[in-house]
């Protein structure tokens, strides 16, 4: 295993889960108790928009890692989130079906209370985003 592959591994975010919310398969990331009331705390209340990336990292050897980017217009601030795609291909399947994405806390029954849900704006990208993760996991079995 290459260094850069380890390095990868070690830094993806181990919150990555899906909840059904009214029949449907939600993708949510899980973020720690504080670090999820810092970010509902500088969002409550105001009007925003979050500009959501999928970086997309591959190595041609069938491993896929997205960095997922939230910009927030208000606040001032950007999170990122590192998902290994080899393990959590349904997260990304469900991002394209639903185009929705929830952050929530260890504590909160997803789903229910406690979710801050994010619709993304092009539905289009999460679909094309998952083809390439698609073709880049496939690239282990071409070789």
């Amino acid at each position: 295993m290459s260094s850069e592959l380890k390095k990868l591994l070690g830094e993806v975010h181990e919150g990555i889960t899906i909840f059904d919310f009214d029949g449907k398969p939600v993708p949510c990331i899980i973020f720690e108790e504080k670090k999820y009331d810092d970010i509902i705390s500088k969002v409550s209340g105001k009007a925003l928009s979050i500009d959501t990336d999928l970086n997309i990292l591959q190595d041609g050897l069938g491993h896929v890692f997205v960095e997922i980017v939230l910009t927030f217009s208000e606040g001032g601030f950007v999170e990122k989130i590192l998902v290994n795609a080899n393990t959590d291909i349904l997260f990304f399947e469900s991002l394209a079906q639903t185009t929705m994405l929830a952050i929530s806390s260890p504590k909160s029954s997803y789903g229910k209370d406690n979710v801050f849900m994010i619709q993304l704006p092009r539905p289009d990208k999460a679909r094309d985003a998952l083809k390439i993760i698609k073709d880049g996991l496939n690239q282990s079995e071409i070789k």
